[in-house]
């Protein structure tokens, strides 16, 4: 391995080892689904048995990772982060090994109201684990709002306003049982269930879906701005580094204190998509048929956060073309010299 490459990835492998950990073994149950989804031809309520394995493996690797880089930036208050940071490394490894073995199983890693005591304890531990999950990153988020864990201001709001995201994301998964219908399906051995809710809204889980996600492409599904509001903190992340590096091109970028005023526009505009998002699955409309409702909400919200862009970048000019008066005086003073 060369020099150049051995440097970055010795610095990745001194990051939260507990969530690297993790990383790991989500990246090798990302290997053990698409193997399944190869030579496994089950199904469950019409999707393959290893498509919710990979799921949660890609995402809970993705999430790992991106926590993992941030616990590694000066922060106050590490003790708590790290230890935090691990109850979320081991529950998500507890929940998404809870995930594969019920695939693996062939029945239903969520909302199984089977009577057998084993899935009674799986269900337990499992919701037990989303809240472990849920509430370690509500701390988290908390602890590092209060300090500026980044040299760069808007990476640093990118990282306060994508953890809310994150935790909001989180939070919207209590809302699927909330909101899903009790149904009975069958196991992969033919074994009938009763399960307590759904991810859809207005029809039955098992319809038609979009490739990959299986987003329910007939009814609402609240799984998507669940999956919208989790990764809402790599959304922020990317946000700051494109602004970061339009910034080479664009003088007025240069200043970090504008482009955290942009990420604050980002941050607001994908909190209101989130809420379009909830407001179109819980009228029972499917993400690839919106109506003129929705549509022209969606409309809204674009030219809002496109005036605000445009009102941060026009008072950013104006203040680049008038130095603070201090910087104003001495100028005058040398031209007076």
């Amino acid at each position: 391995m060369s020099p150049v490459l051995r440097a970055p990835l010795g610095r990745v492998m001194r990051w939260h080892r507990p969530l690297m950990l993790m990383v790991a073994s989500m990246l090798l149950l990302v290997v053990v689904s698409v193997a399944g989804l190869a030579f496994d031809d089950r199904v469950l309520l019409g999707a393959p048995v290893w498509l919710k394995p990979f799921k949660f493996a890609v995402s809970m690797a993705v999430y790992g990772t991106t926590l993992a880089w941030m616990l590694s930036l000066p922060h106050r208050g590490r003790r708590w982060t790290s230890g935090l940071a691990t109850v979320f490394a081991v529950a998500g490894f507890v929940d998404t090994a809870i995930v594969a073995i019920q695939a693996a199983r062939g029945t239903f890693s969520h909302f199984n109201k089977s009577t057998a005591s084993a899935e009674r304890v799986m269900q337990v531990i499992f919701g037990n684990g989303v809240l472990c999950i849920m509430l370690a990153n509500l701390a988290l988020a908390i602890i590092l709002a209060v300090q500026r864990v980044h040299a760069d201001r808007a990476m640093s709001r990118a990282i306060h306003t994508g953890l809310g995201l994150a935790v909001l994301g989180m939070a919207l998964g209590f809302l699927i049982p909330a909101q899903g219908t009790a149904q009975t399906a069958l196991t992969t051995g033919g074994e009938r269930v009763l399960l307590s809710s759904g991810h859809s809204v207005g029809v039955p889980d098992g319809g038609p879906g979009l490739p990959l996600t299986q987003w329910s492409t007939t009814g609402g599904d609240l799984r998507i701005p669940h999956f919208v509001g989790l990764h809402g903190l790599q959304f922020m992340l990317i946000a700051a580094l494109l602004l970061a590096a339009l910034a080479a091109r664009h003088p007025l970028l240069r200043d970090d204190r504008l482009r955290a005023r942009l990420i604050g526009v980002a941050a607001t505009s994908y909190t209101g998509l989130i809420a379009l998002l909830i407001w179109q699955a819980l009228r029972a409309q499917p993400l690839i048929r919106p109506d003129a409702l929705t549509l022209a909400a969606a409309a809204l919200l674009a030219a809002l956060t496109t005036l605000a862009a445009v009102a941060v970048l026009k008072a950013g000019r104006v203040s680049d073309g008038n130095p603070p008066a201090a910087q104003q005086a001495n100028l005058d003073g040398g031209r007076v010299g």
